[in-house]
């Protein structure tokens, strides 16, 4: 599954509150929404949702998605790509809760949107209201610095860490994005520290790498990939249970010998609460379509990320364990949780 190399839930109890959770959230699925009018397609303009503004990362995805779903023509009307940024996808999953049972817009979702609210006071909306769709990703990470930084080795950049604890600095993003808890996690089992500086976006992130204000990046590889190519970064480790392709001389976190869990990230489509369940399905049917065609298959390889793709009941059931993981992985990373 795409959440974690290590088994979940802590033993039989969490078997059971895993078994349970999930036996929950598929029934929730199969009994959403009252049947569409059979032969259900849209009629008029779908808007897709996407929690970055534009030229983030997942907003540059999403358009590429809507880019082969019209190319492709699997839909017979026109699709729109609408930013709704704000609060780590709290504003998105908000807007799109607010259109319960509306069969023209989805929205495309980060690992955010799944963690998100168990560590935000002010989040009003779960992953688990929202009709799931489809997963279409699997985020590698990779660490990376400025080309001519002296750290060759994520083990150089720990260890300059210990010798001048809070001085060297990480570009990230909110408290419960993978990037802070790889952080959390190395500093807990490493004894180093290192000053966090958060950022609205990848564009500012990468900005404060290549100026000099940050000694380091957690991202993923998709977001670098460009900088990687010219020379202006270097990658120092990868997240992830094996080496890219494109990186095959770059260790994972793990070879470079610490042993933290591996924090995974996914994306995919979501629809409003109470979709129609032949809705539902229609939209699974177009992405499962999408994923097979050969531009699919190339933004993947390009972009050096793993395909991911699973229908609405099988995304369930990761999000569910997804959900699980990172409450330990908040617990032992020292993050406050509210869920």
């Amino acid at each position: 599954m795409a959440c974690g190399d290590r088994e979940q839930g802590g033993g039989m109890n969490g078997k059971l509150v895993l078994t349970a959770s999930i036996a929950l959230f598929v029934g929730a699925i199969a009994a959403v929404g009252p049947a569409a009018p059979q032969g259900f397609k849209p009629s008029r303009p779908v808007e897709f949702i996407v929690h970055g503004g534009p030229g983030s990362g997942v907003d540059v995805t999403a358009r590429f998605v809507n880019s082969v779903l019209e190319k492709e023509k699997l839909l017979p009307v026109r699709s729109l790509v609408v930013n709704k940024p704000g609060g780590g996808g709290a504003v998105a999953a908000a807007f799109l809760a607010e259109k319960k049972g509306d069969t023209h817009t989805i929205a495309f979702f980060t690992s955010l949107w799944i963690a998100g609210s168990l560590t935000s006071k002010e989040a009003r909306v779960q992953f688990h209201e929202l009709t799931p769709i489809a997963r279409l990703i699997l985020d590698p990470a990779v660490i990376v610095v400025k080309a001519d930084s002296p750290y060759r080795t994520l083990s150089e950049f720990i260890e300059a860490a210990k010798k001048t604890p809070g001085q060297l600095r990480q570009a990230g993003g909110s408290i419960e994005s993978r990037d802070n808890l790889i952080r959390l996690l190395l500093q807990r089992s490493t004894g180093a520290s290192w000053t966090y500086i958060p950022f609205p976006g990848g564009g500012e992130r990468v900005a404060a790498v290549l100026g000099g204000h940050a000694n380091i990046y957690f991202t993923d590889a998709q977001e670098v990939r460009e900088y990687l190519r010219n020379g202006s970064m270097r990658p120092i480790a990868q997240m992830g249970d094996r080496r890219m392709p494109e990186h095959p001389s770059v260790p994972t976190v793990q070879e470079a010998g610490y042993g933290i869990p591996i924090v995974r990230s996914m994306r995919g489509v979501v629809a409003p609460p109470g979709a129609p369940r032949e809705v539902a399905e229609y939209w699974e049917n177009v992405f499962e379509r999408m994923v097979k065609t050969d531009a699919w298959r190339k933004y993947l390889s390009d972009n050096q990320i793993e395909d991911g793709f699973q229908k609405g009941a099988a995304l369930a059931r990761s999000a569910e364990e997804f959900i699980i993981q990172r409450r330990e992985i908040f617990k032992e990373a020292g993050i406050q949780m509210y869920r």
